[in-house]
């Protein structure tokens, strides 16, 4: 058994992280300030004894003696996290340096939940590891990208200064149970426009592509990661290398709901990234092959029946 602390615990990935751990037979610690997160995501694990929920903010330290840290705090759709940028950049950078501090005092490994949004509206197709991104670092996205970014190279200077054992994870889209309904990312958009029988709303021409993953292939992901090799600290892109458009997309839930929605379209928001792909060729090579195994439509079905009962309950 090992004792954890998992910041952002009541979150979307955050949750199903924390289950995953307690079903693992460990001692989970779920820190969460609740602005995205949700008591409900982890109701169903407040009777476990080897569970325990600490009301905290990142931004101001934090003190436990735990085996390993998941640095998950962060709003990470563009609703949210454009809703108070400067929190989101302290979020991110002051959360990184707190929960750094603290990794370094106990000698816990500690894994950085980083984003594909390092890498912005990328010029490489697919993008590697070694791509350095095309960021616009005064757009209104780089609150969030900026902060992630920032948040990395605190990662790599606390581990090469003071040799704190680091993980950093870059993930692409991801849904599944537990997202938020109203954080505008397209899955949980299209899905509840659908269900509702809505207009589907797509901005721009519905031609930009996302690689789209299911919760359970990134946490599997994340915890090979934290258990890879001591001289693997990454980054490596945790993510879907099948591109899917915006237009396959919404036709798909249209069909698995069976809706009666029309799609209509919208002007792109500014710094949009019109393609996003992950290679994952390292992270077959050094997390015992890892690589997606739940096929898109299977995914969208799990989903959309979180959300059917979510909407009529």
């Amino acid at each position: 058994m090992k004792r954890i602390l998992v910041t952002g615990g009541a979150g979307f990935i955050g949750s199903h992280l924390c289950e995953k751990l307690v079903s693992q037979g460990h001692d989970v610690i779920c820190l969460d300030n609740y602005f995205t997160g949700s008591k409900l995501n982890i109701s169903h694990l407040m009777d476990n004894h080897y569970f325990e929920v600490v009301r905290h903010d990142v931004t101001h330290p934090y003190f436990a003696e735990v085996d390993e840290i998941y640095n998950l705090a962060c709003p990470a759709s563009p609703i949210h996290y454009q809703y108070n940028p400067i929190k989101t950049i302290k979020t991110s950078v002051m959360g990184a340096i707190n929960m750094l501090g603290l990794a370094k005092r106990i000698k816990a490994k500690i894994l950085q939940a980083s984003t594909s949004e390092v890498y912005g509206d990328p010029l490489e197709h697919p993008q590697t590891e070694n791509y350095w991104g095309n960021v616009n670092p005064i757009g209104i996205r780089s609150c969030y990208d900026e902060g992630k970014r920032c948040a990395e190279s605190l990662f790599m200077n606390y581990h090469r200064q003071n040799n704190v054992r680091i993980k950093i994870v870059r993930i692409f889209n991801t849904y599944g149970p537990r997202m938020n309904q109203n954080d505008g990312r397209v899955v949980s958009n299209f899905i509840v426009q659908a269900l509702k029988n809505e207009p589907i709303t797509i901005f721009g021409d519905g031609n930009q592509t996302r690689s789209f993953q299911y919760i359970d292939d990134l946490i599997e992901g994340m915890l090979r990661m934290m258990n890879s090799r001591d001289g693997f600290y990454g980054p490596v892109n945790i993510g879907n290398p099948h591109e899917f458009s915006m237009l396959n997309l919404a036709n798909e839930i249209i069909d698995l709901t069976g809706s009666g929605s029309k799609i209509i379209y919208k002007p792109l928001p500014e710094d949009d990234p019109t393609q996003r792909q992950p290679d994952i060729t390292l992270a077959k090579k050094e997390l015992n092959n890892w690589e997606p195994k739940i096929e898109l439509r299977e995914g969208l079905k799990k989903t959309i029946e979180y959300f059917d009962n979510l909407l009529t309950t």
